[in-house]
C-alpha cells in the first residue's frame, strides 16, 4: 500500500480491475464472435501462447505456461486440430514426445484474433483521451513489472 492510501481504497482499486478484466473479455468475446473464427477465448489464447515458441512446444510445456492441467491442453489442441489450426507433429529426437504446430490457418486465426484484440481495447479505451491512454499504460507497465511476493499458507491473514 502507498502512503495516503487506505486498505478501502485498495478493495475498490482489486474491485475495479476485476471488473474492467471481465469488460475486456465479454468484448473481445464479442469481436472475436463477429470475426468468424469461431475460436473461444480459451483456444485463442493457447494460439497466443504457441505463436511465442521458437520451436514447438510440448502440450506440457504449454499446459505449464498456460498455468492449466495437461488434459485441457489436450481438449484445446483437440479443437483446434480439428479446424487445421494446428497439427501434432512428432518430435525428431523423441518419438514419444508430440509437439503442436500452428499451421497456416492458424496463423491466419491469430491475425483475426489480433484485430478483435485490438478492436475490443479500441472499444475500452474509446472515452479516454491521448494523455490519459499513456498514463494508464505507464500505470499498466509499472504493474506487470513489479515483483508479487509468494505468500506461504501459513502466512496468510485471517
Amino acid at each position: 500500500m502507498t502512503s495516503g492510501s487506505s486498505p478501502t481504497d485498495d478493495g475498490l482499486l482489486a474491485e475495479q480491475l476485476l471488473r474492467l478484466t471481465r469488460r475486456m473479455q465479454r468484448v473481445q468475446k464479442r469481436h472475436l464472435q463477429e470475426s468468424g473464427t469461431g475460436i473461444t477465448p480459451a483456444q485463442s489464447r493457447l494460439l497466443r501462447t504457441l505463436a511465442h515458441y521458437d520451436e514447438p512446444p510440448r502440450m506440457a510445456d504449454l499446459a505449464e505456461r498456460l498455468e492449466v492441467v495437461p488434459r485441457a491442453i489436450t481438449t484445446l489442441v483437440d479443437g483446434l486440430e480439428e479446424r487445421h489450426m494446428v497439427r501434432r507433429a512428432p518430435d525428431p529426437t523423441n518419438r514419444r514426445v508430440v509437439r503442436i504446430e500452428l499451421t497456416d490457418e492458424g496463423r491466419a486465426a491469430l491475425r483475426a484474433l489480433r484485430k478483435a484484440r485490438r478492436a475490443a481495447a479500441a472499444d475500452i479505451l474509446a472515452p479516454l483521451d491521448t494523455r490519459q491512454r499513456e498514463t494508464l499504460g505507464d500505470l499498466l507497465t509499472a504493474l506487470f513489472h513489479s515483483e508479487i511476493p509468494h505468500r506461504h499458507d501459513h502466512e496468510r491473514p485471517c
